[in-house]
């Protein structure tokens, strides 16, 4: 494990968070993820929190959360609360699982910038399964190439490196197909997604995969989207996900990635 960058308030946090969830006991794993994930709301939201320094570290904040800070974060206390182990670097270990490309931090380009390659990868570890096509979902062909074609956005890709090894993550990106749930479809697949599972925002904007993502809730029969909203914090949405998605006008479906946990690769 790298360089690891927090503040003192973090290591705290971590402390406190474990003491409130450490005996969870629910039915589900499910249950348990939407548990874990409802312990942080009210926790601001904070974009681009892991673009710190000139130098990729383990960014661990837990004063502020962007919408994929926010699930990995809950993936990694899920795997923490599940291990035997409750030490900080333990739960920084599994965050770095969750966060970097074969569960280990090797520089920018090992971070799982696109979040169909980061479904894809905690997949081929165990960690969550892309339940989308068996909900449906159509695949579709679509360059993901945002971040190359956007290298102004992206303080790292200044570094000449970095900008290289994103467009061979982006090329292989190229290789591999979209399955997305249309937005049309996704009431009449409403009962199949069950309480915690990874929902992710499907785009029309040219040359990105995902805008948002946050994990599936029933209220009163429904599902909505537990997440950390950019209105300010971690929160529920107050409409059910199917009508959420309908004020968003680029969106156009979801994917659906189920957590198992089950990786023998965790540490």
């Amino acid at each position: 494990m790298g360089q690891i960058t927090c503040a003192t308030e973090d290591s705290i946090l971590f402390e406190k968070k474990l003491n409130q969830i450490k005996h969870i006991r629910t039915s589900s794993l499910g249950d348990s993820i939407v548990a874990i994930g409802k312990s942080f709301l009210g926790t601001p939201y904070v974009e681009k929190t892991l673009e710190v320094g000139t130098k990729e570290t383990l960014v661990i904040n837990l004063r502020g959360l962007d919408c994929t800070t926010f699930v990995e974060n809950v993936l990694a206390f899920g795997l923490q609360i599940k291990g035997d182990k409750h030490l900080f670097l333990d739960f920084a270990k599994k965050l770095e699982t969750v966060r970097y490309r074969n569960g280990e931090m090797n520089g920018y380009s090992s971070r799982l910038h696109y979040f169909t390659d980061w479904i894809r990868n905690n997949e081929s570890i165990g960690l969550v399964e892309d339940i989308t096509p068996e909900l449906g979902g159509e695949i579709i062909q679509k360059p993901i190439n945002f971040m190359g074609t956007h290298r102004n956005l992206y303080p790292f890709l200044a570094d000449d490196t970095n900008y290289e090894n994103i467009l061979k993550v982006e090329s292989d990106l190229a290789k591999e197909s979209l399955c997305i749930l249309p937005q049309n479809q996704i009431e009449a697949q409403e009962a199949h997604i069950q309480d915690g599972d990874i929902i992710a925002l499907a785009t029309s904007i040219k040359g990105l995969d995902v805008t948002h993502t946050g994990f599936a809730i029933r209220v009163d029969g429904r599902v909505h989207l537990l997440h950390a909203s950019t209105s300010g914090s971690v929160t529920i949405t107050k409409e059910p996900l199917v009508d959420y998605l309908k004020k968003i006008k680029s969106n156009t479906g979801i994917i659906v990635a189920r957590p198992t946990l089950l990786s023998s690769q965790t540490p």
